[in-house]
């Protein structure tokens, strides 16, 4: 039984939630989708990583204004429905899901394929159980865990990055690739539009989730109001700026991104040409590594929205909303979560990654409109400043995601679609048909001690 005395341990500062956004991110993440992105754009995949950036960077604005009112667990579930009501709570929360389930699951995919192709005699399922079995226990633990192992994984990526950097520099002035360090089609492709560059951007937003994901550890860190909304923009700054410098230099190293023998593996024919067998094998230790340390974050992320999606009874209280009286984590809803990563076995990479779209852009854009809501509409903040801060900012937000979302393909969309109608009729269920509100959990409830 949980004690009354369970409660997360506010015990992280900035840099550790810094490295927990970076490690959900994954620096390497930028070579899973290199050769299909760079293909969509017409080789101006650096063009698609600005406009991503620059979208995520509103967004981010927008989460940075939420988190410093409702600093809890949740996230984006819970602004919308503290901001605007239960109901759009309820399908952000919903929506978030998709994000958020799906994202340990490709971690792991990804993990079976690859150690999969260097040890083929193990069968991928062998390697998703195992990698599911050890994050579940660094979960258990407790996050001062995830951040310990977090720190090597994110030093091991950096230094793989810094290679690849120098690697491409030497080789330019070297006068391979197209032997300048100095070109704007990268930017700008004559040949190309800007819809593919927006294709090509939709895809990149799995690359920016770290910044949500550290919203989720507010309730544990230490001066969550001033921490956080600082963690979420140096999360999409940094991690930002690394994308696209890398995918600058690898246009310019690697132009001919239509001679890739497979786009999905294009990071291995990149680094081979770079750096030999060497650095090829170097390159695919720190890219398992690295998805080990998304793994984890991601997680914990969905761990800690189950859980407060259960303190409010959305989900059932008894098995959701609950901690672990000695690691004070949300054990049974990261055992929940590792059992539904179990369905890695049976999905594709591809179908994963549109759930995973789809419900990004979903949550993103109900940020904004739970920023509008608070501030805007309930708090009347509307002097000449506040409208822009409270009104403008976040409208452009909205319109920038809406028109990422709308440049998925129809996979994508009709996925998702069909996941809010499954939401809807559960949301029917749980009101009775409307009859009743969703449960809400007031300010005073959310800070009690767990029973």
């Amino acid at each position: 039984m949980v004690s009354k005395t369970a409660e997360f341990k506010k015990v992280l500062t900035l840099f550790p939630v810094v490295l927990f956004g970076l490690a959900y991110m994954v620096p390497l993440t930028i070579f899973t989708t290199y050769g299909i992105v760079s293909q969509i754009t017409g080789g101006m995949l650096p063009a698609a990583y600005t406009i991503t950036l620059v979208t995520m960077l509103f967004t981010a604005y927008s989460y940075g204004k939420m988190v410093k009112v409702f600093p809890y667990a949740g996230t984006a579930y819970t602004y919308t429905q503290k901001s605007l009501n239960p109901y759009m709570g309820f399908f952000t929360g919903w929506i978030l899901l998709l994000d958020y389930l799906f994202l340990p699951m490709i971690n792991y995919l990804v993990i079976g394929i690859y150690l999969n192709a260097e040890f083929p005699a193990v069968p991928v399922w062998i390697w998703i159980l195992v990698a599911i079995g050890i994050v579940t226990f660094i979960n258990i633990r407790g996050v001062k865990v995830i951040t310990n192992v977090n720190f090597m994984l994110i030093a091991f990526q950096i230094l793989v990055v810094v290679i690849f950097i120098v690697l491409s520099i030497k080789g330019l002035l070297q006068g391979e690739g197209t032997g300048t360090l100095f070109s704007t089609l990268p930017f700008f492709n004559p040949d190309g539009s800007l819809n593919q560059v927006f294709a090509g951007a939709a895809i990149l937003c799995l690359s920016f989730l770290g910044f949500d994901a550290v919203t989720t550890l507010s309730e544990e860190t230490i001066n969550a109001k001033k921490n956080i909304p600082k963690a979420i923009f140096l999360v999409t700054i940094i991690g930002g700026l690394l994308f696209i410098v890398v995918s600058y230099l690898g246009q310019l190293i690697y132009p001919d991104y239509m001679s890739f023998n497979d786009p999905d593996s294009a990071g291995l024919e990149i680094t081979a040409f770079l750096g030999g067998t060497l650095f090829k094998a170097i390159f695919l230790a720190g890219y398992i590594m690295g998805c080990f340390a998304s793994a984890s974050s991601s997680h914990a992320s969905v761990s800690r929205l189950l859980y407060a999606m259960g303190r409010d009874t959305i989900l059932p209280k008894k098995v959701f909303g609950q901690l672990n009286p000695k690691y004070r984590t949300p054990v049974y809803s990261t055992i929940i979560v590792s059992a539904f990563a179990l369905t890695a076995m049976i999905f594709s990479l591809e179908t994963v990654s549109s759930f995973i779209s789809f419900g990004a852009l979903g949550a993103f854009t109900m940020v904004h409109l739970s920023v509008i809501g608070y501030y805007f509409v309930k708090q009347r903040q509307r002097s000449p400043k506040d409208s822009i801060l409270y009104l403008v900012i976040p409208a452009i937000g909205i319109i920038l995601c809406i028109w990422l979302w709308t440049s998925l393909s129809m996979l994508a969309l009709t996925l998702g679609i069909s996941w809010i109608v499954i939401g809807f009729l559960y949301l029917v269920y749980l009101t009775k048909a409307f009859k009743q509100s969703p449960p809400e959990l007031s300010f005073e409830e959310a800070e009690e001690k767990i029973s």
